[in-house]
Protein backbone atom coordinates (compact mmCIF):
# COMPACT_ATOMS: atom_id res chain seq x y z
CA UNK A 1 0.00 0.00 0.00
CA UNK A 2 1.24 3.46 -0.88
CA UNK A 3 0.78 6.33 1.57
CA UNK A 4 1.90 9.92 1.72
CA UNK A 5 4.52 10.59 4.38
CA UNK A 6 2.64 13.60 5.70
CA UNK A 7 -0.41 11.43 6.40
CA UNK A 8 1.64 9.21 8.73
CA UNK A 9 3.01 12.07 10.82
CA UNK A 10 1.26 11.79 14.17
CA UNK A 11 0.64 8.04 13.92
CA UNK A 12 0.89 6.34 17.31
CA UNK A 13 3.45 3.59 17.89
CA UNK A 14 1.71 0.78 19.74
CA UNK A 15 4.23 -1.41 21.57
CA UNK A 16 3.19 -4.83 22.86
CA UNK A 17 2.52 -3.33 26.30
CA UNK A 18 1.11 0.08 25.46
CA UNK A 19 1.59 3.15 23.30
CA UNK A 20 5.11 4.56 23.05
CA UNK A 21 4.42 7.92 21.45
CA UNK A 22 3.73 9.38 18.01
CA UNK A 23 5.68 9.73 14.76
CA UNK A 24 7.16 13.21 14.27
CA UNK A 25 9.31 12.53 11.18
CA UNK A 26 11.11 9.86 9.16
CA UNK A 27 14.77 9.37 8.23
CA UNK A 28 15.42 8.03 4.75
CA UNK A 29 18.59 6.80 3.06
CA UNK A 30 19.37 9.25 0.25
CA UNK A 31 21.14 6.60 -1.83
CA UNK A 32 18.54 3.82 -1.69
CA UNK A 33 15.58 6.16 -1.05
CA UNK A 34 14.29 3.87 1.69
CA UNK A 35 12.98 4.96 5.08
CA UNK A 36 15.32 3.57 7.71
CA UNK A 37 13.80 5.02 10.88
CA UNK A 38 10.68 6.56 12.28
CA UNK A 39 11.44 9.43 14.65
CA UNK A 40 9.06 8.94 17.54
CA UNK A 41 8.29 11.50 20.23
CA UNK A 42 7.45 9.60 23.37
CA UNK A 43 4.63 10.55 25.67
CA UNK A 44 4.93 11.95 29.22
CA UNK A 45 5.81 8.49 30.51
CA UNK A 46 9.34 9.02 29.13
CA UNK A 47 9.66 12.79 29.46
CA UNK A 48 8.86 13.28 25.77
CA UNK A 49 12.13 11.88 24.48
CA UNK A 50 12.72 11.45 20.77
CA UNK A 51 13.69 7.91 19.86
CA UNK A 52 14.24 5.91 16.69
CA UNK A 53 12.07 2.96 15.66
CA UNK A 54 13.10 0.72 12.77
CA UNK A 55 10.54 -0.43 10.17
CA UNK A 56 11.76 -3.93 11.11
CA UNK A 57 9.83 -3.54 14.35
CA UNK A 58 6.54 -2.64 12.69
CA UNK A 59 3.51 -4.57 11.64
CA UNK A 60 1.28 -3.06 8.98
CA UNK A 61 -1.73 -1.20 10.45
CA UNK A 62 -4.97 -3.17 10.40
CA UNK A 63 -7.24 -1.17 8.14
CA UNK A 64 -7.39 2.59 7.93
CA UNK A 65 -6.11 3.41 11.41
CA UNK A 66 -3.63 5.95 12.70
CA UNK A 67 -1.26 3.66 14.57
CA UNK A 68 1.55 1.23 13.87
CA UNK A 69 1.60 -1.99 15.93
CA UNK A 70 5.23 -2.68 16.88
CA UNK A 71 7.18 -5.74 18.02
CA UNK A 72 8.87 -3.82 20.85
CA UNK A 73 8.11 -3.07 24.49
CA UNK A 74 8.01 0.23 26.32
CA UNK A 75 10.86 -1.01 28.50
CA UNK A 76 13.01 -1.60 25.42
CA UNK A 77 12.29 1.93 24.29
CA UNK A 78 13.08 3.31 27.74
CA UNK A 79 16.53 1.71 27.71
CA UNK A 80 17.27 2.25 24.01
CA UNK A 81 20.41 4.15 22.97
CA UNK A 82 20.05 7.91 23.27
CA UNK A 83 20.26 9.61 19.88
CA UNK A 84 20.05 13.35 19.29
CA UNK A 85 17.62 13.57 16.38
CA UNK A 86 18.54 17.24 15.86
CA UNK A 87 22.01 16.13 14.71
CA UNK A 88 23.12 13.73 11.95
CA UNK A 89 22.87 10.07 12.96
CA UNK A 90 26.23 8.43 12.36
CA UNK A 91 26.72 4.83 11.29
CA UNK A 92 28.30 4.25 14.70
CA UNK A 93 25.02 5.30 16.30
CA UNK A 94 23.20 2.94 13.98
CA UNK A 95 25.47 0.09 15.05
CA UNK A 96 24.67 0.77 18.69
CA UNK A 97 20.94 0.86 17.88
CA UNK A 98 20.98 -2.36 15.85
CA UNK A 99 23.02 -4.23 18.44
CA UNK A 100 20.69 -3.15 21.21
CA UNK A 101 17.60 -4.50 19.43
CA UNK A 102 19.43 -7.48 17.94
CA UNK A 103 18.52 -6.57 14.38
CA UNK A 104 20.61 -7.69 11.38
CA UNK A 105 22.34 -4.79 9.63
CA UNK A 106 20.63 -3.57 6.48
CA UNK A 107 23.80 -2.33 4.80
CA UNK A 108 26.50 -4.29 2.98
CA UNK A 109 24.26 -6.22 0.56
CA UNK A 110 22.64 -5.62 -2.79
CA UNK A 111 19.04 -5.26 -1.63
CA UNK A 112 17.27 -2.40 0.13
CA UNK A 113 17.20 -4.47 3.33
CA UNK A 114 20.17 -6.82 3.40
CA UNK A 115 19.86 -9.23 0.48
CA UNK A 116 16.14 -8.45 -0.01
CA UNK A 117 13.68 -5.60 -0.34
CA UNK A 118 11.46 -5.93 2.75
CA UNK A 119 12.49 -5.21 6.36
CA UNK A 120 10.41 -7.99 7.92
CA UNK A 121 12.17 -10.64 5.86
CA UNK A 122 15.46 -9.73 7.55
CA UNK A 123 14.03 -10.92 10.88
CA UNK A 124 12.10 -13.98 9.69
CA UNK A 125 14.28 -15.13 6.81
CA UNK A 126 11.19 -15.12 4.58
CA UNK A 127 12.12 -15.06 0.94
CA UNK A 128 15.77 -15.87 1.69
CA UNK A 129 16.76 -18.91 -0.39
CA UNK A 130 20.40 -19.04 0.69
CA UNK A 131 21.83 -22.20 2.20
CA UNK A 132 22.94 -22.31 5.83
CA UNK A 133 26.60 -21.92 4.91
CA UNK A 134 25.82 -18.99 2.62
CA UNK A 135 23.86 -17.32 5.39
CA UNK A 136 26.72 -17.72 7.87
CA UNK A 137 29.17 -16.37 5.30
CA UNK A 138 26.91 -13.33 4.89
CA UNK A 139 26.91 -12.80 8.66
CA UNK A 140 30.71 -12.97 8.73
CA UNK A 141 30.82 -10.38 5.94
CA UNK A 142 28.51 -8.13 7.92
CA UNK A 143 30.76 -8.31 10.94
CA UNK A 144 33.69 -7.35 8.72
CA UNK A 145 31.78 -4.32 7.53
CA UNK A 146 30.96 -3.45 11.12
CA UNK A 147 34.63 -3.51 12.08
CA UNK A 148 35.37 -1.14 9.20
CA UNK A 149 32.67 1.22 10.41
CA UNK A 150 34.05 1.19 13.94
CA UNK A 151 37.51 2.13 12.67
CA UNK A 152 36.31 5.21 10.80
CA UNK A 153 36.07 8.58 12.50
CA UNK A 154 33.62 10.18 10.08
CA UNK A 155 30.93 7.99 8.66
CA UNK A 156 27.99 9.66 6.95
CA UNK A 157 25.03 7.24 6.77
CA UNK A 158 23.32 9.58 4.30
CA UNK A 159 20.14 9.84 6.33
CA UNK A 160 17.79 12.71 5.56
CA UNK A 161 14.59 14.02 7.09
CA UNK A 162 11.46 13.49 4.99
CA UNK A 163 10.12 16.82 6.23
CA UNK A 164 13.28 18.52 4.98
CA UNK A 165 12.71 17.49 1.36
CA UNK A 166 9.28 19.12 1.11
CA UNK A 167 9.61 22.29 -0.94
CA UNK A 168 12.81 21.28 -2.78
CA UNK A 169 12.89 22.63 -6.35
CA UNK A 170 12.60 20.14 -9.21
CA UNK A 171 14.77 20.69 -12.27
CA UNK A 172 14.17 18.75 -15.50
CA UNK A 173 16.76 18.31 -18.25
CA UNK A 174 15.61 21.56 -19.88
CA UNK A 175 14.77 23.70 -16.88
CA UNK A 176 13.02 24.08 -13.55
CA UNK A 177 9.37 23.11 -13.34
CA UNK A 178 8.08 22.87 -9.79
CA UNK A 179 8.78 21.66 -6.28
CA UNK A 180 8.45 18.56 -4.11
CA UNK A 181 4.97 18.51 -2.62
CA UNK A 182 5.39 15.25 -0.76
CA UNK A 183 6.57 11.62 -0.81
CA UNK A 184 4.69 8.39 -1.47
CA UNK A 185 5.96 5.42 0.54
CA UNK A 186 5.36 1.68 0.16
CA UNK A 187 4.37 0.53 3.65
CA UNK A 188 5.67 -3.00 3.12
CA UNK A 189 9.16 -2.22 1.83
CA UNK A 190 9.34 1.33 3.26
CA UNK A 191 10.82 2.42 -0.06
CA UNK A 192 10.01 5.91 -1.25
CA UNK A 193 8.30 5.06 -4.53
CA UNK A 194 7.55 8.57 -5.75
CA UNK A 195 8.17 12.22 -5.21
CA UNK A 196 4.91 14.13 -5.63
CA UNK A 197 5.85 17.09 -7.81
CA UNK A 198 3.74 20.24 -7.80
CA UNK A 199 4.18 22.10 -11.09
CA UNK A 200 1.88 25.00 -10.18
CA UNK A 201 4.65 27.60 -10.56
CA UNK A 202 5.08 26.46 -14.19
CA UNK A 203 1.91 24.63 -15.14
CA UNK A 204 -1.13 25.63 -13.09
CA UNK A 205 -2.65 23.15 -10.68
CA UNK A 206 -0.88 19.99 -11.86
CA UNK A 207 0.74 17.32 -9.69
CA UNK A 208 2.71 14.39 -11.10
CA UNK A 209 4.73 11.46 -9.80
CA UNK A 210 8.49 11.11 -10.26
CA UNK A 211 10.30 7.93 -9.17
CA UNK A 212 13.59 8.31 -7.26
CA UNK A 213 15.43 6.15 -9.83
CA UNK A 214 14.94 8.97 -12.35
CA UNK A 215 16.85 11.41 -10.14
CA UNK A 216 20.33 12.23 -11.41
CA UNK A 217 21.46 14.46 -8.56
CA UNK A 218 20.26 16.14 -5.39
CA UNK A 219 21.83 19.40 -4.21
CA UNK A 220 21.05 19.35 -0.50
CA UNK A 221 22.72 22.72 -0.06
CA UNK A 222 20.65 24.38 -2.82
CA UNK A 223 17.48 22.38 -2.00
CA UNK A 224 17.20 21.18 -5.59
CA UNK A 225 16.41 17.79 -7.22
CA UNK A 226 17.59 17.15 -10.79
CA UNK A 227 15.70 14.53 -12.81
CA UNK A 228 16.40 12.76 -16.11
CA UNK A 229 13.14 13.88 -17.76
CA UNK A 230 12.12 16.76 -19.98
CA UNK A 231 9.51 19.34 -19.07
CA UNK A 232 7.35 18.24 -22.00
CA UNK A 233 7.45 14.60 -20.89
CA UNK A 234 6.35 15.65 -17.43
CA UNK A 235 3.62 17.88 -18.86
CA UNK A 236 2.21 14.91 -20.78
CA UNK A 237 2.48 12.46 -17.88
CA UNK A 238 -0.60 11.08 -16.05
CA UNK A 239 -1.64 13.55 -13.33
CA UNK A 240 -1.56 12.47 -9.70
CA UNK A 241 -5.01 12.39 -8.14
CA UNK A 242 -4.57 13.57 -4.55
CA UNK A 243 -7.94 12.07 -3.62
CA UNK A 244 -6.70 8.49 -3.95
CA UNK A 245 -3.45 6.57 -3.80
CA UNK A 246 -2.34 5.05 -7.11
CA UNK A 247 -2.97 1.37 -7.67
CA UNK A 248 -0.74 -0.87 -9.78
CA UNK A 249 -2.62 -0.04 -12.99
CA UNK A 250 -2.08 3.68 -12.40
CA UNK A 251 1.57 3.12 -11.52
CA UNK A 252 2.01 1.13 -14.72
CA UNK A 253 0.67 4.02 -16.76
CA UNK A 254 3.27 6.36 -15.23
CA UNK A 255 6.17 4.00 -15.97
CA UNK A 256 4.88 3.19 -19.45
CA UNK A 257 4.58 6.90 -20.22
CA UNK A 258 8.29 7.35 -19.54
CA UNK A 259 9.27 4.06 -21.17
CA UNK A 260 10.69 2.64 -17.96
CA UNK A 261 10.27 -0.73 -16.23
CA UNK A 262 8.31 -0.72 -12.99
CA UNK A 263 10.12 -1.51 -9.74
CA UNK A 264 7.74 -4.46 -9.15
CA UNK A 265 9.40 -6.42 -11.96
CA UNK A 266 12.54 -6.99 -9.90
CA UNK A 267 11.24 -7.02 -6.32
CA UNK A 268 9.70 -10.30 -5.24
CA UNK A 269 7.22 -9.83 -2.42
CA UNK A 270 7.78 -11.94 0.71
CA UNK A 271 5.10 -14.20 2.17
CA UNK A 272 3.14 -12.56 4.95
CA UNK A 273 4.19 -13.55 8.44
CA UNK A 274 1.58 -15.16 10.70
CA UNK A 275 0.12 -12.71 13.12
CA UNK A 276 0.89 -9.60 11.10
CA UNK A 277 -1.87 -7.04 11.09
CA UNK A 278 -2.72 -6.68 7.37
Amino acid sequence: MLREVKDMIGFAIAATDGDVGHVSDFYFDDEAWVIRYLIVETGPWLLKRKVLVSPMALREPAGDVDRFPARITREQVRNSPSIDTDKPVSRQHELEFYRYYGYPYYWGSSGSWGAGYYPGAMLTGAGDDRSGSEYLAAQVEQERLVREVEQRENNDPRLRSCKEVAGYHIEAIDGELGHVQGLLVDQESWAIRYLIVNTSNWWLGHQVLVAPEWITEVSWLDRKVMIDLTRQAIQDSPPYDTAQFPDRAQESRVYEHYGRDGYWHHESRPPRADGDAR
